[in-house]
């Protein structure tokens, strides 16, 4: 085990977090599942296993629970001493919104308060609370990986121009919500920049997922390909950076 990688992955019983556990698993990583339903974490780590993925394990875990958060620290270093990968990858998109309709939308003066509230504290509240509770075993391992599960959406500098494909279309709970992870992912590799862990922000595209829709034109496998290459990068890897299947986004 001292020489064998060990992830842990935020709501990963299913789509794209799943699809980065089953990338990483066949790396020969070991993959620790979190699940807010530990039956469907189990399962879904019972089907990765049968797949010959690779040592795979559900954790029951909920990213809004902050006293799952001590748990797991304390599980991780009593079974492992450390953390490799941790990959932060839970998210919801609850905004009252139509990607379908041509001339887009804006929920900016009508979004809720308390819609707002719920997706920060999912999507950049806990993510950063997370972080801090395993960033001590994160700096036990020879070469830390954190990636934090963004979106392209987050861009200001794209939803900023009139002309660009984000104009018309702004979903303000989610992509505020994505905009502060990725100012999260830039101070942490800032403070981080001397030691040997590495922090990014990933978007993973428009993928066929529960969240993303049927309308998505990418695939299980295209959205999961980001994250696996940003939680195995090599010592002369990027680190405070902003990517999509290998190019750079703009902030």
């Amino acid at each position: 085990m001292a020489n064998e990688k060990i992830a842990f992955i935020s709501g990963a019983n299913r789509g794209i977090g799943l699809e980065t556990a089953r990338g990483l698993a066949k790396k020969g990583i070991t993959v620790l599942i979190g699940s807010r339903d530990k039956a469907k974490g189990e399962a879904a780590a019972a089907q990765l296993k049968k797949e010959g993925s690779g040592n795979v394990e559900a954790v029951q875990f909920d990213v809004n629970n902050y006293d799952d958060h001590v748990r797991l620290a304390k599980f991780l270093g009593d079974r492992f001493g450390r953390l490799d990968i941790l990959v932060n990858n839970a998210g919801i998109a609850i905004d009252d919104v139509d990607f379908s309709n041509p001339k887009g939308f804006n929920t900016t003066s009508t979004v809720p308060m308390a819609k707002l509230r719920q997706t920060f504290d999912t999507n950049f509240f806990a993510v950063v609370a997370l972080t801090q509770a395993l960033l001590p075993l994160i700096k036990k391992s020879p070469a830390g990986r954190i990636v934090n599960l963004s979106s392209v959406l987050g861009s200001l500098a794209l939803h900023a121009d009139p002309k660009g494909d984000l104009a018309n279309f702004k979903a303000f709970a989610y992509d505020a919500s994505k905009s502060a992870l990725n100012a999260f992912t830039i101070h942490l590799a800032a403070e981080l920049r001397d030691t040997n862990i590495k922090v990014n922000s990933a978007h993973p595209g428009w993928v066929k997922t529960d969240m993303g829709g049927p309308s998505a034109p990418l695939e299980l496998p295209e959205g999961g390909k980001t994250s696996i290459e940003l939680a195995t990068l090599g010592a002369d890897g990027p680190t405070g950076g902003y990517f999509h299947l290998g190019q750079t986004l703009p902030w």
